[in-house]
């Protein structure tokens, strides 16, 4: 059925009804407007007509071609490009058969039998974060530990001491007056207890570079007479600086004996087993000073070095003679020291031939020394009177130093400035000793 110009719109005589009835009514519309109306109820009123039927092809095809003609012409441009290809596109191959990567992955039968497990190489642990930075990142550095040097009062130090003096066999503390008790001492002086024998403390020393994973040793300085731990021996003999500038593994531990007098008395040290008391009780402290309680069987088990300076080698003989500790005893240096107990010191030497004994010596005490090189001649032990060469197991060495050199100096100048620190240079040289040098010497504190 056609309508007006000759389109063919199909059946549908109420639509044409209703579109002659507007026309009637709106008559003065413009002919442009009309059109625009067809074009948009033709679509809908196919819609309405076939719906529930399959479409019909040539239908379709018609409806395509009178839709192409009615927008042509509102819009030419459109219509050129809006054809029935272009609204239904040909299907290509590529829509019919599937590219290799939208296809089912093809497995072969080699794909199902049993395979050897892989082992998957570790991978390396990622740090659990970054840290953001306009510079190159320096790889974490603890920061440098302080030297810990600290007085700590022991039972086991040579004061208070109640016993007996093993000189006289007389009891230590020999005169009284009303509540005080003192001790005479060998000038005849007497000295009272609450003010000379009653520091119970020891000075503790441990330097920075100290590990006590590596071969290290303890140092245990017994002072002179007329001397305190804090103004003598850590100020002025600088003791605990000259082991840290050594260089080596080592840590100190410097009793206090008589406070500033003119006395020798050992104390506890006099005692069988006085050495060997100190050293466990000193293991525990030197544990907790240095943050790990595990650390005492390391320092209960290290090497000993001890050091006597003019009256400390009264306490010095007695440890090695009765100490309980001798084997431990790696070596033994005197300065200006050899005031007596020759017998004690020449017995050590001749029983521990894997240890070193050096003495140095002034006008004071040459007579003695002499003489105790004499009697190691007499035994067969070697003696050297030089300390040019390096500290071995067995080394036995006497130094004479000159006229210039005083013995109230003699803990910073001997044979060489800090000798303490050339002693333990010298041994850490020497593997077989049990010493590690973990640090280089620091010039600038040796120049002080």
């Amino acid at each position: 059925m056609t309508w007006g110009h000759g389109w063919m719109v199909g059946a549908a005589p109420k639509l044409r009804a209703d579109i002659c009835a507007d026309r009637t009514q709106s008559g003065a519309r413009s002919g442009a407007l009309r059109i625009a109306l067809v074009a948009a109820l033709v679509p809908l009123s196919f819609t309405l007509v076939q719906c529930g039927k399959a479409s019909n092809p040539s239908a379709l095809a018609a409806n395509s071609q009178a839709n192409v003609q009615i927008v042509a012409k509102t819009n030419p441009q459109i219509a050129s490009s809006d054809t029935f290809e272009d609204r239904f596109p040909a299907p290509q191959f590529k829509e019919r058969f599937p590219s290799a990567s939208e296809s089912l992955l093809q497995r072969q039968m080699s794909d199902f039998s049993p395979k050897r497990a892989v082992q998957q190489q570790p991978q390396p642990e990622q740090a659990p974060y970054k840290v953001a930075s306009l510079a190159p990142q320096v790889p974490y550095q603890r920061p440098a530990r302080e030297d810990l040097t600290t007085l700590v009062s022991m039972k086991s130090s040579a004061f208070p001491y109640y016993g007996n003096n093993p000189a006289s066999d007389a009891p230590f503390l020999n005169i009284s007056k009303g509540d005080r008790r003192g001790h005479r001492a060998y000038s005849g002086r007497v000295y009272w207890q609450d003010e000379t024998y009653s520091d119970s403390r020891v000075l503790m020393h441990v330097p920075e570079h100290f590990d006590v994973r590596k071969p290290g040793v303890i140092v245990v300085f017994f002072h002179g007479n007329g001397a305190t731990l804090e103004r003598d021996v850590r100020d002025r003999q600088l003791v605990p600086r000259q082991v840290t500038d050594s260089g080596a593994n080592a840590i100190l531990l410097a009793p206090q004996m008589a406070v500033d007098a003119a006395d020798s008395s050992a104390g506890k040290f006099w005692q069988a087993g006085g050495l060997k008391r100190f050293m466990e009780e000193s293991a525990t402290h030197l544990a907790r000073l240095t943050g790990d309680p595990n650390n005492a069987r390391a320092f209960a088990n290290m090497p000993i070095v001890i050091v006597g300076y003019s009256g400390g080698f009264l306490p010095t003989a007695w440890s090695l003679e009765v100490g309980g500790i001798s084997d431990r005893v790696r070596g033994v240096v005197l300065l200006d020291a050899v005031y007596g107990e020759m017998d004690k010191f020449a017995s050590w030497i001749e029983s521990h031939r894997s240890g070193f004994f050096v003495s140095s010596y002034t006008r004071y005490t040459a007579r003695r020394d002499r003489e105790l090189m004499s009697t190691l001649r007499q035994k067969g032990i070697s003696v050297s009177e030089d300390m040019d060469g390096p500290l071995r197991p067995g080394s036995v060495v006497f130094v004479e130093t000159g006229d210039g050199i005083t013995h109230r100096d003699y803990v910073t100048r001997a044979w060489t400035r800090d000798p303490l620190k050339d002693v333990l240079v010298k041994m850490s040289a020497t593997p077989s000793l049990a010493l590690t040098r973990v640090a280089s010497t620091n010039p600038a504190a040796s120049s002080r």
